[in-house]
């Protein structure tokens, strides 16, 4: 085999990244649907459940997880165009954009799919149902949409998409959409001119759920077209970035720029709070955990938790995936020297958001055999 395999859905958030990573680097990739019967026969038995994205190598590898599939390229010496910034401070905030896109936006990515039915579900149908069942007939395809939606909308529930946060999430979604809008008029991605791992993070739900999706994909093109232009210019091998005259800042650029100091001030309003509060939820439970739960791999949920989000109590699953996620932030940031750790501490404290590099779980969590461990 000459290329790489990548299986993933066009709906799914997590296949987005991995997918735009990619295809920036401009590796021979062919995608797979999961309903093919490689998946089945060949993926599953080595991630241990049914998953994606999942890639596998020219040589045969596997490697499933969005993050873990772009640094396994990296550490290739493949990658044309690095997702990691080489200015370090640059690189911590990349990273703290890949936490908050990935796992921060899940509730308006839930809720503008699974709550506009009579824009979204006719499309979804058919999108879901061709790639986990293709070929089916009227009969299947209305069983497998009725199984996978319906945990789709417990899922969303999960992360605190409910009739009593409907009008909030959608607010807060409207409010990042105009900051993102007055960013990306003035740079092509999130820092400059090259993507980054905080590009590659917010690709994931802007591009599957929130410009695909029927509804929300009108309402950014209508509100938001520099967003759109971003997501367009995300899902290409090339720049597509005419408007911009080949003349944008290089990455590193943007730290300074107080469109971007708008959006770390709404990564503290918008997600700290459930960071915080998933931080000392984790940090009461683990010593009360038996030694084996702790050895052993975890669920990607193990529990629920409530706190107060834009004047709501919410209820919402704690992953401890985004704790891996979160500790990439604060390695990244530990590792600075400290002039570089005054300068970043510049950028998140008037935001307030250095909260995120001191938040921190008393076990870390490892990535190991393609799913999250407790270290031990």
């Amino acid at each position: 085999m000459t290329h790489w395999i990548l299986y993933g859905m066009p709906g799914s958030l997590y296949t987005a990244k991995a997918r735009s990573y990619l295809r920036k680097q401009g590796l021979p990739l062919e995608e797979r649907a999961p309903g093919d019967r490689r998946f089945t026969t060949e993926i599953v038995p080595v991630t241990g459940r049914w998953i994606i994205p999942v890639l596998q190598t020219p040589s045969g590898e596997i490697v499933q997880d969005g993050t873990d599939i772009i640094d396994h390229v990296e550490q290739t010496g493949l990658a044309t165009r690095s997702a990691y910034p080489t200015e370090p401070v640059a690189k911590v905030v990349s990273l703290i954009f890949e936490l908050f896109g990935g796992e921060g936006l899940l509730r308006p990515a839930m809720h503008y799919r699974w709550n506009f039915d009579g824009d979204n579900l006719p499309f979804l149908e058919r999108d879901f149902v061709n790639a986990l069942f293709p070929g089916a007939d009227a009969e299947t395809r209305a069983g497998v949409f009725a199984r996978s939606s319906g945990l789709m909308r417990k899922a969303a529930a999960g992360f605190g998409v409910t009739p009593d946060s409907f009008a909030q999430v959608e607010a807060s979604y409207l409010d990042l959409l105009d900051r993102l809008d007055a960013h990306f008029a003035v740079y092509p991605y999130l820092l400059g001119d090259s993507p980054t791992i905080g590009d590659y993070g917010l690709i994931a739900p802007l591009h599957a759920h929130l410009s695909r999706d029927p509804h929300p994909s009108m309402l950014m093109k209508q509100r938001a077209l520099h967003v759109w232009r971003w997501v367009e210019r995300m899902t290409t091998r090339d720049d597509d970035a005419p408007e911009f005259l080949a003349q944008s800042p290089p990455v590193g650029t943007a730290l300074s720029s107080p469109t971007l100091a708008a959006l770390l001030a709404f990564v503290a309003e918008d997600y700290l709070p459930e960071v915080d509060a998933m931080v000392g939820w984790l940090n009461a439970w683990l010593p009360e955990q038996p030694a084996d739960r702790l050895a052993g791999p975890m669920d990607r949920s193990v529990g629920r938790m409530t706190f107060p989000w834009r004047g709501l109590d919410l209820t919402v699953m704690v992953m401890p995936y985004r704790i891996w996620l979160l500790q990439r932030v604060q390695d990244a940031a530990d590792g600075l020297a400290p002039t570089e750790q005054q300068a970043l501490e510049a950028l998140l404290a008037p935001a307030g958001l250095s909260g995120l590099l001191t938040a921190r779980v008393a076990r870390r969590v490892v990535r190991r055999d393609q799913r999250e461990w407790w270290a031990a």
